[in-house]
């Protein structure tokens, strides 16, 4: 059996919304044909993939897995697509992702030194899709920032840097010239707190379980007029913090934080040699 990818796409629609209703019109189809495409799906795999009730959508554990393998697999589809697109256009490409804050310059400019022959494009990203560029084929190497899901990935350490907490100018901190974690525990933290342990450890607001609710952000700029407004603080990496200067919003070291680590991403069952040159220009980085 061939697995049809246009039905698996409609089936991850449903299964991230549990709502037929919704993934329809995410889908633009009407919701009748998605019904329709579903039940063939799941007569193709022998295999109920939903729970359906006045409860509302699940999946099944047939489901479970599915949603599991076909994300990857949907990625790896849309990438293969955007390589032979490039490909076909005859020049050779290199799309190289990066976090805001960091200065790819000397690593691009070493790589073309030996590739001048290679149509170099650069990518920003986010936190959010600093991974997601690689594995849908919008990067074939990304500058990221750790932790991140490595499966699949293959990951080279390339330097640390130190964090520091931004703060709104008025802040009761913002005139010393450090703070300590513990200063930090009072304070509301505009981000996931798994990323920054050493403030999850000790955060009054996770212990009285009163942390109020963080709006979904996708850009340092979101961020920084949060914190300018009061909503909170956040923690970001020193070069970060440095790129994206405003009068509002003030900058300190942390004494007892941990640094933030900067590596080079790409996926690992890619053989281009040009992604590999690259791979050995942006030790540079961590050279500066």
């Amino acid at each position: 059996m061939d697995l049809d990818l246009r039905k698996l796409r409609y089936f991850t629609a449903v299964a991230e919304e549990l709502h037929f209703g919704r993934a329809a019109e995410r889908l633009h189809i009407a919701q009748p044909v998605l019904s329709r495409q579903i039940r063939s799906l799941e007569n193709d795999l022998g295999a109920e993939l939903f729970d359906r009730d006045r409860r509302g959508t699940l999946l099944t554990r047939a489901g479970e897995q599915l949603l599991e393998d076909a994300v990857p697999l949907l990625a790896s589809a849309q990438a293969l697509l955007r390589r032979v697109k490039t490909a076909a256009q005859g020049t050779p490409t290199l799309t190289i992702g990066f976090m805001p804050g960091i200065t790819l310059t000397p690593a691009t400019a070493l790589f073309t030194t030996r590739h001048p022959d290679v149509n170099v494009r650069l990518l920003r990203t986010s936190w959010d899709d600093q991974v997601e560029v690689l594995l849908d084929g919008r990067a074939d190497v990304s500058v990221v920032r750790l932790p991140i899901d490595g499966h699949g990935l293959q990951v080279r350490s390339l330097f640390q840097e130190p964090r520091v907490v931004v703060l709104p100018a008025g802040h009761r901190l913002a005139d010393r010239a450090s703070v300590t974690i513990a200063d930090l525990a009072s304070e509301h933290l505009l981000q996931d707190p798994d990323a920054v342990p050493e403030w999850r450890d000790v955060a009054e607001e996770l212990r009285g379980r009163t942390r109020p609710e963080v709006p979904v952000i996708h850009q340092v700029e979101e961020k920084l007029e949060l914190v300018a407004a009061g909503a909170g603080i956040a923690v970001i990496p020193l070069s970060t913090a440095n790129f994206y200067t405003r009068p509002d919003v003030v900058p300190l070291p942390v004494e007892d934080i941990g640094p933030n680590e900067v590596a080079l991403a790409w996926v690992a069952s890619r053989r281009s040699p040009i992604l590999h040159d690259f791979a050995e220009a942006a030790e540079t980085l961590g050279q500066q």
